[in-house]
């Protein structure tokens, strides 16, 4: 083979290889990904969890929450629930 000839073969297939690279790129654009809702992980609490809303007392007290029994209790179940922790355990 000559020099012309593998030139030509050589352009060829860098039109090719552009062109491909072109249509996926066009084809990517034109179909955005769905949008889908991050899936839940663990277990869903109620919406009136008194566990949390002693949180929410005890982080709206400040720093008197470190001196409060309830709130001290709170912490201790959130840090179990946390960690997988049982009872005993």
């Amino acid at each position: 083979m000559d020099g012309k000839v593998l030139t030509r073969i050589g352009a060829i297939v860098f039109v090719s290889v552009a062109m491909t690279a072109a249509v996926i790129d066009m084809a990517r654009r034109d179909a955005p990904a769905p949008n889908r809702p991050a899936p839940a992980i663990g277990v869903e609490t109620p919406r009136t969890d008194p566990l949390r809303e002693s949180l929410i007392r005890c982080q709206g007290i400040g720093e008197a929450a470190t001196r409060d029994p309830d709130c001290l209790a709170a912490w201790a179940e959130n840090r179990r629930r946390f960690l997988g922790q049982t009872e005993g355990r």
